[in-house]
């Protein structure tokens, strides 16, 4: 019976350890992975909302590319330190200009090619800003646009400066369009949190166990107290 106990107190200790390092663990690569905001603005409508919650994971600035609907910080631009939601269209190189066409066939340019761009609020590409542009983006930064052209103030509001790019410095992560990476982390935890409970479980196991066996001892006799 005490072996069994040994055996029980080893269990939890190794159970225990590996449910608190994988819950642990998976907290804390979480936390240093990815973020969540709260969509303030209607400048990437239809795609996100005003109220909507979104998650992002947090990328290197050589990881963005041509699509990706990104978190940046650009205080400077917009005199505040929120995080702003925008979409890249153009990377270091790009030459980004506007327009061809006219009406519901009017397209941006990328490198001399029309861009297809279905995530446009009613498919409008000027949002109302009819001035055209040609930017050509330095290295190191990029060209950003919102889907609701109308309600984006976006690189078009900037281009006195640096043809309204940011660096790309200034992306702090990019929009996840699903939970799978999150939701496979959260699962990590849950289960480390589980394996952590099973640890306690068989350590109690262990001390009843223990308590048994010493009470299944039976006394010894007075003669062999004896001296």
């Amino acid at each position: 019976m005490s072996g069994k106990g040994r055996g029980l107190g080893i269990a939890a200790i190794v159970v225990g350890l590996v449910g608190l390092l994988l819950a642990l663990g998976g907290v804390g690569y979480t936390r240093h992975a990815f973020g969540a905001a709260t969509v303030s603005s209607e400048s990437m409508t239809p795609t996100y909302g005003p109220g909507d919650r979104v998650m992002y994971e947090r990328v290197d600035a050589s990881e963005v590319r041509r699509g990706d609907v990104v978190m940046l910080s650009a205080p400077d631009r917009y005199h505040s330190d929120g995080l702003v939601m925008q979409r890249v269209i153009g990377v270091g190189g790009d030459r980004v200009k506007c327009c061809t066409g006219d009406g519901p066939g009017a397209r941006i340019t990328v490198n001399g090619k029309p861009l297809e761009e279905p995530y446009l609020k009613d498919g409008d590409v000027y949002g109302g800003f009819p001035m055209p542009y040609d930017v050509r983006v330095p290295e190191g930064r990029l060209f950003l646009l919102g889907d609701h052209r109308s309600s984006a103030a976006d690189s078009r509001a900037f281009l006195a400066d640096h043809g309204g790019t940011l660096p790309a410095s200034a992306i702090k992560g990019r929009v996840l369009d699903g939970y799978t990476a999150p939701g496979v982390l959260g699962a990590a935890i849950i289960a480390g949190a589980v394996l952590v409970l099973v640890g306690v479980g068989l350590g109690i196991a262990a001390l009843v166990v223990r308590r048994r066996a010493r009470a299944a001892v039976p006394p010894a006799p007075p003669w062999a107290m004896q001296v």
